[in-house]
């Protein structure tokens, strides 16, 4: 198989689908990998690292026009759709079911691809084995940046979030606690804040008093505590993900901003998949914050580009060895054998196979299986 690992042109995103070393995994299997000329300098990568490791360097469209399977991070922008080609494999992060995302579902139907969804592959036990390292990686930042935004000449209240001797620590309200969540509020206690976590089930909370050994306070996750726990916040991370790649509910409403403190900072996370809070926005690293009632939106829609090297080296070895699967079995093969890539097709030849996605816009849905026999 021919595989093709293009430059990432989203806003600031400096990630690339496939490191050198995966390079020289699908070469050793006998591929052929062309990746286009400079689409590792942003993650540290040369093009010169990429050639030892066997690849082919190349303009983009010689990249879509030769590949059988295109290996990417982030969903295509419009300006990539045009180069598909009918039946061709997209291997990325996708977040179809997002509000703002329908016209690229559309345009996915359209390009006559099959496309799996780094998000929407899940094991058995509800694992996603794709997301998980930028799961981690976003949940970490979401401090960064939240504290950051918090600062005064940021346009924040002015708090540090560690406090100093005789004045509080701030306060940092975490809702979901899953990968996200767990590792938000790791950064955020050893940065010396009072963090309070809330997931609406009762095991999992169990499960994170035990495991920070009570240096967070858990709450359950209901409308009335969030709304309570908020209205002395400092930080608010949303981390809610859904089975199946659904849009994010909404767990704060436009009404509950004018509880919060002026100069807070709303972190969402969940900003791919349309995220957790009524007044989220896609935002960019270029421009990451606006202010709805006096409350600093940070809702950066691939803040693991920020930090590339370390999302890279992450992610790529995360995805390869389903990668190599699909290359080594064709596309058909390796998700008749692997339930949970399966779960990962959204898109097959202009059918759309995610319900999640279909049930959002409103759209057709066609089961996967029915489209493969």
């Amino acid at each position: 198989m021919i595989v093709g690992c293009p430059k990432e042109i989203k806003n600031e995103e400096y990630r690339v689908g496939m490191t050198p070393n995966g390079v020289k995994d699908f070469v050793a299997a006998g591929h052929t990998v062309i990746v286009e000329a400079g689409a590792g300098v942003g993650s540290g990568f040369s093009d010169k690292e990429y050639k030892a490791a066997g690849a082919t360097l190349a303009p983009v469209k010689d990249v879509f026009a030769k590949a059988d399977m295109i290996y990417k991070v982030k969903e295509p922008l419009p300006e990539e759709w045009p180069m598909f080609k009918p039946g061709q494999i997209l291997y990325t992060y996708l977040h179809l079911a997002a509000a703002y995302a329908k016209d690229l579902t559309k345009g996915m139907l359209k390009a006559d691809i099959r496309g799996i969804a780094f998000e929407t592959v899940e094991l058995a036990n509800g694992a996603h084995p794709l997301l998980f390292p930028m799961s981690e990686v976003a949940g970490k930042l979401a401090i960064q940046a939240g504290a950051t935004h918090l600062q005064k000449n940021n346009g924040g209240r002015g708090v540090l979030l560690g406090g100093v001797t005789g004045v509080p620590k701030a306060k940092v309200v975490v809702i979901g606690g899953g990968a996200v969540g767990t590792n938000a509020a790791k950064v955020a206690v050893g940065m010396g804040a009072r963090v309070v976590m809330m997931d609406n089930k009762a095991e999992r909370l169990t499960y994170l008093d035990d495991v920070f050994g009570g240096a967070v306070e858990t709450v359950l996750s209901t409308s009335a505590a969030i709304a309570e726990q908020i209205t002395d916040a400092d930080i608010v991370v949303g981390g809610v993900l859904l089975p199946g790649g659904a849009q994010a509910p909404h767990l704060i409403k436009k009404s509950m901003l004018k509880t919060m403190m002026p100069g807070s900072v709303i972190v969402d996370v969940a900003i791919d998949q349309g995220g957790c809070f009524e007044t989220s926005k896609p935002t960019t690293h270029t421009d990451p914050t606006y202010v709805v009632d006096g409350v600093i939106h940070y809702c950066v829609a691939n803040m693991p580009g920020a930090v590339a090297r370390t999302s890279t080296m992450a992610l790529a070895g995360a995805t390869l060895p389903q990668g190599l699967a699909i290359a080594n079995k064709g596309f058909e093969q390796a998700v008749k054998d692997d339930a949970s890539l399966a779960l990962g097709v959204n898109v097959y030849r202009g059918k759309l196979t995610n319900a999640a996605t279909a049930e959002a816009h409103k759209m057709k849905y066609t089961p996967l299986d029915k489209v493969l026999a």
